[in-house]
């Protein structure tokens, strides 16, 4: 899913492209891909773009008319400019907004058809997207540990939980969790308080870190190849390879369509976090420190 860093290159690239540009046409490829009714979706054709923001993971085009486009990729989705008459990318293309300055395609690999396109009226029916979560790099240290442990969760589940922190999720928890050599399994009533500020500024420089790497790779050109999984990652996506900081075996656990990674030597103290299909299975067998798993 993109997360914070994507979104912001996303939105830093459709503000060049769009802003002060008049949306011509919509064209809905995929009736799926439309979530909202009221108002009808043609009332945006003709309008002029006046800003492009980003709510958590949406990303939000404004209208004139106090319209809103809103547009959430979740996992799959993925957003492309295109060139004068190049077709938009074949069945995977489920809308298709055709401005005076060029035209934005609206893709999803897959068929599980979770991508949502919104249209709203005013910015009371827009802010009903908002989750609530904070923002790492405006808040404190002392509001992130607060809210933080409002509830008792995994420092993992609360990084990724749209309620609590804002534009966070599977990929770049890892990479925070690690940059602050924290268990991801630890709860959050139990850390300390100097873990969750060690926490709260690995979060604000791992996002800083990568949304300017992805400015970089972009360099003016409008984001392809956007991906969960990236070369330069420490953990996320790095099973079995080498931890860039001790050089021990990443490992992961896996639960649900996600898994999360981590070194046990610099986030555990060495001790390997149970999968639960596999610490079932193997019972007694599972290892848990990485010199038991050899």
């Amino acid at each position: 899913m993109p997360e914070l860093p994507d979104i912001t290159v996303y939105q830093e690239s459709l503000e060049t492209r769009i802003v002060g540009a008049t949306l011509l046409h919509i064209r809905i490829l995929n009736p799926f891909v439309l979530r909202t009714a009221v108002p009808p979706i043609t009332d945006a054709e003709g309008q002029r773009v006046r800003t492009i923001e980003r709510l958590g993971k949406r990303i939000v085009i404004g209208l004139d008319g106090d319209l809103f486009l809103v547009i959430h990729l979740m996992i799959a989705g993925r957003l492309h400019w295109l060139a004068e008459h190049v077709k938009p990318p074949g069945r995977i293309t489920l809308a298709l907004l055709e401005f005076d300055s060029g035209r934005l395609a609206l893709t999803e690999a897959g068929t599980r058809r979770r991508v949502a396109l919104h249209l709203v009226a005013g910015r009371a029916a827009l802010a009903a997207f908002d989750a609530g979560g904070i923002d790492v790099a405006t808040c404190g240290a002392a509001t992130f540990a607060m809210r933080m442990r409002r509830e008792n969760h995994t420092l993992k589940r609360a990084l990724t939980d749209p309620h609590i922190v804002d534009g966070i999720g599977n990929t770049y928890s890892d990479e925070i969790l690690h940059a602050a050599r924290l268990s991801p399994l630890t709860l959050t009533q139990k850390a300390s308080d100097d873990e969750l500020a060690c926490l709260h500024q690995a979060a604000r420089d791992v996002l800083a870190l990568w949304t300017e790497r992805l400015r970089a790779e972009a360099a003016g050109r409008f984001p392809e190849g956007v991906t969960a999984f990236r070369p330069g990652m420490a953990v996320h996506g790095k099973f079995g390879q080498p931890c860039p900081v001790c050089g021990r075996p990443v490992q992961r656990i896996v639960y649900a369509e996600n898994e999360c990674n981590y070194c046990a030597h610099c986030q555990t103290g060495g001790r390997l976090l149970a999968d639960r299909a596999l610490s079932r299975l193997l019972h007694k067998s599972w290892p848990r420190t990485l010199d038991d798993a050899g």
